[in-house]
């Protein structure tokens, strides 16, 4: 199946460096509190990009991870970023530390090229893996002397240098897993090989996961063991405390399970500062909280009008009540990712579409609570006229760069794999005329993504809500943004709407945005867009529980009976 897909961003090196001091400068200007540590926490995350770009770049022009100028300046700001965090964290937002202007201007000397891939740092934007859980597990575990401590990238660059302040190591090094995903390997310079060889003390590798197999962790330990580093001198700091996934090998599983793993996970990190903090200026006192992550949010719901959920891949979220209403605070993202999403959600509920947002700190969104009763009512013709209205609006408003989404080569490619698995290669033949892309028609916005008939909701007052439209063109997947049509496609499947239910949604599109939906591209999504949901349920099933399982597979199999029916005309 192909699902999931990992994007990135072409800077240009000097624009971004001048946004992080810019940033930083506001950082300082804002005085203690929170919102300082989050522009803070803002320029760890942009410092963290810009070194794990300028790696990658010396990277694909060598064809091995080594040493550097850049390398080295970009490492010494990123420590000295993460002390400054650090003393902001244990300071309670007291303080940020000295300034660092002499590191910004090392990095700023170094010669740079052109441009940079700058890759999504999947911990800050979905997992809420945050900084300091870093700082806290490198600080209370037991260092014998200083690690030597390495960073797996992409977004282990950032996390080495929070384990490397913590852990007092005066510097860090970064290298990139390569080859087959549950396969990795590393490919290190003889002067890399020759320092990691020299090093007496403990080493620390440090990245986010792990996930299916845990070989970008077991690559690394590989190499150490093959300088003659002995197994009991790696510790392991992971973003969870659990164990290898199913692809891990023997070897790596058996190292993993033997090995020191500090972890400080977002609930270690709640003990010391509870979620509800962050908002405390902004409500009544919090009378309860419940946590509504993992498909909890269908606790209001009869259970067997349960909808399907897929757990491992929710965001993080929960429910605070006050004694005059509720609100949901949900993970949005660290910094400007965070942000971004913010700011939709500000335009969203000024139209009209969406819940009241009030705030973004520490990553987490909060939005007004809607009690309303969940669908989008009994009035058909109503809903439809709506639709139009709202994905127009999401035109208009929302405009995206084409990197910013799968180009429609690869989601054809999608469409004729998905196919090829879920319904074998008679099917998936039939299909084959029909997956020829239109050229040059698309025109990418930041989709809804997500238009299944339980994230509506209609509120009290009578209006029609749409709930989680903030961020699924930016999720972790193949998908991102595309055009409006793919949502003008997904609502044709999710309500099965006729023809002409299909040409009023196109109607409205046009009539708030001034952009035609493509007859083409509508053509080509309505076979993409049931391809892509299969694939994401079945995926989905492969994780669930026992009891999520039969909902999942029957809402999959809905999808691929579209897709039968398709070929079959």
């Amino acid at each position: 199946m192909l699902v999931y897909g990992d994007r990135a961003r072409r800077l240009a090196p000097r624009k971004a460096l001048r946004a992080l001091t810019a940033t930083l400068k506001t950082a300082e200007e804002a005085g203690a509190g929170v919102a300082r540590h989050d522009l803070l926490t803002d320029a760890f995350v942009q410092a963290s990009g810009l070194m794990q770009g300028f790696a990658d770049a010396e990277f694909d022009q060598r064809g091995f991870d080594d040493l550097s100028p850049m390398q080295e300046a970009c490492a010494n700001l990123l420590l000295a970023l993460a002390k400054k965090l650090a003393a902001s964290a244990w300071s309670g937002y007291a303080s940020s530390g000295p300034p660092i202007a002499l590191e910004l201007m090392a990095v700023a000397l170094q010669p740079a090229p052109d441009a940079i891939s700058v890759k999504t740092p999947e911990g800050y934007a979905f997992y809420a893996s945050y900084p300091e859980g870093f700082l806290k597990a490198a600080i209370e575990h037991r260092w014998d002397s200083p690690p030597l401590v390495i960073g797996l990238r992409s977004i282990g660059t950032g996390l080495a240098a929070l384990v490397a302040a913590a852990a007092n190591a005066k510097t860090f090094y970064t290298l990139r897993p390569t080859g087959e995903p549950f396969r990795r390997r590393m490919q290190a310079s003889e002067a890399l090989r020759q320092l990691f060889a020299s090093h007496a003390g403990p080493f620390a590798i440090v990245d986010e996961g792990p996930g299916l197999s845990g070989s970008s962790f077991g690559a690394t330990a590989d190499l150490l063991e093959e300088l003659g580093v002995s197994p009991e001198r790696i510790v392991f700091l992971p973003s969870h405390p659990g164990d290898l996934g199913p692809e891990a090998s023997p070897q790596h599983r058996a190292r993993w399970a033997a090995a020191q793993r500090p972890v400080a996970t977002f609930r270690d990190l709640q003990v010391d500062e509870p979620l509800e903090q962050w908002f405390a200026d902004l409500m009544p006192p919090i009378d309860r909280i419940e946590d509504l992550s993992g498909g909890a949010w269908r606790k209001d719901l009869r259970t067997d009008a349960w909808p399907p959920a897929n757990p491992a891949q929710e965001r993080l979220k929960f429910r605070l009540t006050t004694a005059t209403g509720a609100w949901l605070a949900k993970f949005a993202g660290l910094g400007a990712i965070g942000q971004g999403k913010f700011e939709r959600a500000q335009a969203l509920h000024r139209a009209g579409f969406s819940p009241e947002p009030l705030a973004l700190r520490r990553g987490f969104l909060l939005e007004r609570w809607e009690p309303g009763e969940i669908g989008v009512g009994p009035d058909r013709q109503e809903f439809v006229e709506h639709l139009g209205r709202y994905l127009g609006f999401r035109a208009s408003a929302f405009p995206a760069d084409p990197e910013q989404g799968a180009r429609l080569d690869e989601l054809a490619e999608m469409a004729r794999v998905n196919a090829g698995e879920l319904l074998g290669t008679h099917t998936a033949e039939a299909l084959e005329p029909r997956l020829a892309w239109p050229e040059d028609v698309a025109r990418p916005v930041h989709i809804d993504g997500r238009l299944h008939s339980w994230e509506w909701r209609i509120s009290p007052d009578g209006l029609l809500l749409k709930t989680d439209a903030l961020d699924h063109s930016e999720a972790h997947d193949l998908l991102g943004c595309q055009d409006i049509a793919w949502d003008v496609a997904g609502a044709a499947v999710e309500f099965d709407l006729t023809d002409e239910e299909v040409q009023r949604v196109c109607a409205g599109v046009e009539a708030v945005s001034g952009f035609a939906v493509d007859p083409r591209l509508l053509a080509f999504f309505a076979l993409c867009y049931p391809a892509f949901q299969a694939g994401l349920w079945r995926f989905a099933a492969g994780s669930a529980g026992a009891d999520e399982q039969p909902r999942i597979s029957a809402h999959a199999a809905r999808y691929a009976e579209r897709l039968t029916a398709l070929a079959a005309n």
